[in-house]
This record gives structure tokens, C-alpha cells and sequence, in this order.
């Protein structure tokens, strides 16, 4: 298959095919006769477990280790859980942060007392310490 159709197969755009190609991820295909690159199986299996592994969020990395972990398919699958527990953590980090910045946020709309622009509470949260915008 040509690129257009790996990436339209995999919900990947054509570009981050190309990048994936350029940092080792995803192993060159063979060129046809006209210098189209010809994609086989193997890459459309390997871009899924690379589309699926960036929709969970792990980094280009992680990914890679992980593709290097399942290219051995005998081996204790230890350093797997391992990679998976580091960005759970991550996650669980990630989560703790955007709950506090909510809290802020609904704490700050519920200070609005929906006058001018000159007394809003969120412009002045978001302004620089003791500087009017």
C-alpha cells in the first residue's frame, strides 16, 4: 500500500508517517518501480501499536522501548509494566494538576461579580502581581 493509504488506515497523517520513518519507529519500506514507497502488513500493524500507544500517551520513548520490549516476544513482560507504571504515575500527576488549576479557575469565576472590565477578578488573576493590564 502507498503512504496516503498506511496513514488514511491508521488515522496518521502522512507527514508523521514520514517522521516516524525518520526516527527509527517505523522501518523504511521497500520502493516500487515508480519510487512510491510500498508499505506492507508489518508497517500498518506496527503504526497501529505506535497510533495506539500515542492516543494512551506514552512519548516517543516510551513507545519506542516498548516496540523494542515486543519485538521480543519471549521475554518477561516486567519492563513493560514498568514503562506502563512511570506514566500512570505520570498520568495521576497530570490529573492532580488539572484538578488544582480547576479549582483555581472555579474559584476565581465565582469571585466575578459581572461588572466592567475594570473590576474583573479574572483579569486581575491573570495580570502580573501589583500591574493593572
Amino acid at each position: 500500500m502507498k503512504i496516503g493509504e498506511l496513514a488514511s488506515a491508521t488515522a496518521t497523517n502522512v507527514e508523521t508517517v514520514r517522521y516516524y520513518e525518520k526516527i527509527g519507529l517505523l522501518a523504511p519500506p521497500a520502493r516500487t518501480s515508480s519510487n512510491y514507497r510500498a508499505y506492507g502488513a508489518d508497517h500498518l500493524a506496527r503504526l497501529s501499536f505506535i497510533r495506539r500507544a500515542r492516543d494512551l500517551g506514552f512519548t516517543l520513548d516510551a513507545v519506542r522501548e516498548l516496540l523494542t520490549l515486543s519485538d521480543d516476544t519471549g521475554q518477561s513482560c516486567e519492563a513493560v509494566d514498568g514503562i506502563a507504571s512511570i506514566h500512570l504515575t505520570e498520568i495521576d500527576r497530570k490529573i492532580g494538576d488539572l484538578k488544582a488549576l480547576r479549582s483555581e479557575l472555579s474559584r476565581v469565576l465565582g469571585s466575578c461579580s459581572h461588572g466592567t472590565v475594570a473590576d474583573c477578578k479574572i483579569i486581575e488573576t491573570l495580570a502580573p502581581r501589583g500591574e493593572a493590564v
